[in-house]
């Protein structure tokens, strides 16, 4: 049996090890943070007056690792709290520490010496059972135990985190040659379960799978560039979402990486392969090489194949061009095969539309998609055994939105094939084979059941029961209401899921009618009901191009009746007779945070960014959001005897400052988690979880959320608040406009003019939340703010 892992311990506190320490505290597990002892003082350490024995000069690398983590962002931690639960050492003091621990990541320097001088001293304290690995990208596995003990390597494998730990979904394992196949199948699950990674297991080659394959597409894109003379512009407008990728495309994607990390990753492969092609490709260019000696290693450095130059209308974007060396501001690109592209939607449409309009760019799209998909399928066997591993790779550490042979089916596996071999080009053995017997696509859909093309035969791709897919169950007919907004799925077991699916997810007259007929069926038929999405995001609030309309129409009626639905939704919602569990991941905002105060308990996905932000826009929660707010003021005084208004200041400038939780840990920080309610790393589980917890208080016996008095601080406790915002105010740190909204949120959160500790309804407290509403609506400023926003996707400060 494989001891199951509870503390763990990192070894090396650079900025990967400390970022890999912070992510395996987000996931409640306490580890020892260890680096070597320094060799001299720093100079604030010898005015201190304190030598190189003592502990703080001894630990100071990982101390000061600890720390940096409370300022890097994109942050590592959930919050900033976690950190606690990383104790720091060093490797002479605290070697012996490591018996204590169920697993051992090894995160030095990328050099084979070190990393067996160190490996070596570690299994002298291994503790038999203890899982020991290694955070390498490309170095082999086999060759850093080559001295060790056949039980140290039984339980020693690569674990390759991609960067950041937090946000990048792949983790590669790489099973040595005597690993044992138990200790993988574990890793392989905690790993996935309880980091929320995307795990493939690739084989002790150079480099792995996703940076094989990666490092290879980015180097043929970049011989291709040169020698047909593109521009760096132009490679990106095509590399990007054309081709079914991110944004930063190819080149954008270098410069965030470091053109010195992607030199040292290429000549890793081009050490280790014999193949002389192969050799020649991952030959870096002499123009890399040029750009890494100048110091033009990317962002880290301030330049790269882009640079951001300040100029007396603003920060100008410049790119460079390899003819001169020199940067000259980004031009626009623009073709017919782009705008097919962009006119259509889905990864594999925009590919079809990009290669099957013939200009240059689609020629560009070619050139550089053809090596890649052949490089792959060469590759299978080699570098992982199955094709789902290598797509899987290539999404999860490139976030490409196609994998490989997922492409190759996308563009015609035949015709994609027939072009290549016109073109001269050789396939893999094993596809000209696949092809020959008939098959025209690498996957297969049959019912609910994926299938892969594998050893000549088809296999099932397995999905674990707890990877609950909206999109297959809409597939197999499982939707049971529908309309343009939102749709009610069965997901089984008598639990009902509501989808939303409108432009942004954003909450208007269709979703809340869905709501009201969602509940009509579940009070019926169903056990409970789930709230969740598979968008890019949960919920960016309600419709504000309506809202905005209306209120320029002087529609007061109007606004009011779209107003008073959503709240008479949101409680229809809260007072359903069955368990309710939303699960929001991603963008939650306004009115999506407002959809998801009513359920009996919320599972936050690890990335949540949640909060009430109206204000942003000139306006207050009016979907019960303030109501809700106030109710949870009045709760945690009640039960603490604590002073009612220190709760509301909190959350009035929570709400008035629009703030937004940096994950779902962070909730709780802002007050928006409840005791009920929890948080889930594996996104992939989100759904199953909301469904399980709905279940339970089914199980149970579920009762009923019943309606509450509300204890308010009345006018009292708004003077308190308007006072704050009026002090802000005076130190300019808001604007007149500001001043305003927060009086009417302060009126809200108080509960009107009352006296302080009055007892009021929840329907009183909506009520107060639509007058404001409707007053801040016929504000100018106001209707500037909205439309600023729909304009430029950020606040307007009037």
């Amino acid at each position: 049996m494989v001891q199951p892992i509870q503390r763990a311990a990192v070894i090396g506190s650079g900025v990967m090890g400390a970022a890999i320490a912070a992510h395996l505290a987000g996931a409640g597990i306490h580890c020892l943070l260890l680096d070597l002892v320094p060799a001299q003082l720093t100079e604030a350490e010898a005015k201190k007056g304190l030598t190189l024995e003592h502990p703080a000069v001894r630990n100071r690398l990982a101390v000061d690792a600890i720390a940096r983590l409370k300022k890097t962002k994109p942050a590592p931690l959930y919050s900033e709290a976690f950190a606690a639960r990383i104790t720091p050492g060093n490797l002479e003091d605290d070697l012996s520490k490591l018996s204590s621990v169920d697993w051992i990541i090894e995160v030095v320097v990328e050099r084979l010496d070190v990393k067996r001088e160190l490996l070596g001293r570690i299994e002298k304290v291994w503790k038999p059972g203890t899982i020991v690995s290694s955070n390498t990208s490309g170095i082999s596995i086999n060759d850093m135990v080559a001295s060790c003990g056949a039980e140290f390597k039984r339980h020693f494998l690569g674990t390759h985190f991609f960067n950041p730990p937090r946000y990048m979904k792949l983790l590669e394992i790489i099973p040595g040659e005597t690993t044992d196949p138990e200790i993988v199948s574990y890793m392989h699950g905690f790993c996935e379960r309880r980091l929320g990674k995307g795990v493939v297991v690739a084989k002790d080659t150079p480099n792995f799978i996703a940076n094989r394959i990666g490092t290879y597409g980015l180097l043929v894109t970049l011989r291709n560039m040169l020698e047909v003379g593109y521009t760096v512009e132009e490679v990106d407008a095509v590399t990007g979402p054309a081709l079914g990728r991110p944004k930063s495309a190819t080149f954008r994607t270098l410069d965030l990486v470091g053109l010195d990390t992607f030199v040292h990753v290429a000549a890793n492969v081009h050490g280790q392969t014999a193949a002389t092609a192969e050799k020649d490709v991952f030959s870096a260019p002499d123009v890399l090489g040029s750009m890494v000696d100048r110091g033009w290693i990317g962002e880290k450095q301030g330049q790269g194949f882009y640079k951001k130059v300040k100029t007396d209308s603003g920060t100008q974007i410049q790119a460079l061009r390899f003819d001169t060396m020199e940067y000259e501001p980004v031009r626009k690109v623009s073709s017919a095969s782009l705008e097919a592209a962009k006119s259509v939607k889905g990864a594999g449409n925009k590919i079809k539309a990009l290669l099957g309009t013939k200009d240059r760019y689609s020629e560009l799209g070619w050139n550089t998609l053809k090596p890649v998909l052949l490089y792959a399928a060469h590759k299978l066997g080699e570098i992982a055994d199955s094709i789902a591993d290598i797509d899987n790779a290539m999404k999860w550490g490139f976030n490409w939105e196609l994998g490989p042979f997922e492409v190759w089916d996308a563009i015609g596996l035949a015709a994609a094939a027939e072009r290549m071999e016109a073109e001269g080009d050789v396939l893999p053995d094993w596809v000209r084979a696949w092809i020959d017997a008939g098959h025209t696509s690498f996957y297969e859909q049959r019912n609910d059941q994926r299938f892969y093309a594998h050893g000549g035969a088809w296999s099932e791709l397995e999905t674990p029961a707890e990877h609950i897919s909206l999109q297959r169950l809409k597939q197999q007919n499982k939707v049971v209401l529908s309309n343009t907004g939102a749709s009610l799925i069965d997901i089984g077991d008598g639990v009902a899921c509501l989808e939303f699916h409108s432009p942004n997810n954003a909450i208007g007259a269709d979703i809340l009618t869905m709501i009201q007929q969602s509940v009509e069926e579940v009070r019926r038929n169903y056990r409970g009901l789930v709230i969740a999405n598979e968008g890019r995001h949960f919920c960016v609030g309600a419709n504000v191009m309506l809202l905005l309309m209306e209120a320029q129409e002087e529609e007061w009626d109007e606004i009011d009746l779209i107003i008073r639905q959503f709240q008479n939704t949101m409680l229809t919602l809260k007072r359903l007779e069955k368990p309710v569990v939303a699960a929001p991941h991603q963008m939650t905002l306004g009115g999506g945070v407002e959809a998801c105060l009513p359920a009996d308990k919320i599972i936050f996905s690890a990335e949540t960014y949640f909060g009430l932000v109206e204000t942003g826009v000139g306006l207050i929660p009016a979907g019960g959001g303030c109501k809700e707010m106030a109710l949870r003021s009045s709760r945690m005084a009640g039960s603490t005897d604590a002073d009612l208004q220190s709760f509301v200041n909190s959350y009035f400038e929570t709400i008035a400052m629009a703030k937004v939780s940096t994950s779902g840990h962070d909730t709780k920080r802002l007050g928006y988690m409840g005791p009920q309610d929890s948080v889930i790393i594996n996104q992939d589980r989100r759904v199953y979880e909301a469904k399980m917890a709905v279940l339970e208080m089914d199980r149970v016996g579920y009762e009923p959320q019943e309606e509450e008095r509300i204890r308010v601080v009345g006018e009292p406790g708004k003077a308190v608040m308007q006072l704050g915002a009026y002090t802000m105010q005076l130190g300019n740190y808001i604007s007149d406009h500001d001043r305003l909204i927060a009086n009417k949120l302060a009126h809200v959160l108080a509960g009107g003019n009352v006296p302080a500790n009055s007892l009021v309804s929840e329907q009183y407290m909506l009520d107060l939340e639509r007058e404001a509403f409707l007053s801040l609506c016929g504000e100018p400023k106001t209707q500037a703010r909205m439309q600023h926003m729909l304009a430029k996707g950020k606040p307007l400060r009037n």
